[in-house]
């Protein structure tokens, strides 16, 4: 399983960017995702994840009410729609896939992971 993210770059607070992640997978709806996050200097943490459905989706509470989460099963790819966009949100963003049945908040649960891609937020 291969995952490709996009959609990154430099914004201005307030704000928005919608982040692509596309697998390379024929099976892409085994597989919960999630969106994971590392701003410098800190350790990578959790944002937004979904279940293989598409059904049910959980944020972080930094993302929650300004984040959303979906997919497409028919086009092997997550999304993350971001608005209202902070300074504080300035980070490499990460997908990651895992093969259990709903979205994790733990790292550890999630067995692939794309290459990153940065969002910068500027005040």
């Amino acid at each position: 399983v291969q995952l490709q993210a996009s959609g990154g770059g430099s914004v201005q607070a307030g704000g928005s960017l919608r982040l692509s992640c596309a697998a390379s997978v024929r099976t892409f709806s085994s597989f919960a995702m999630g969106w994971f996050r590392q701003a410098p200097g800190k350790e990578r943490e959790f944002v937004a994840a979904i279940s293989r459905s598409g059904r049910i989706s959980n944020y972080a509470g930094s993302a929650k009410g300004r984040f959303t989460i979906s997919r497409d099963n028919a086009k092997n790819t997550l999304y993350l729609q971001m608005n209202s966009l902070k300074p504080e949100d300035t980070a490499v963003y990460y997908c990651a896939g895992s093969t259990e049945v709903l979205g994790s908040t733990i790292q550890g649960e999630y067995n692939y992971w794309g290459q990153g891609t940065l969002v910068t937020v500027s005040s």
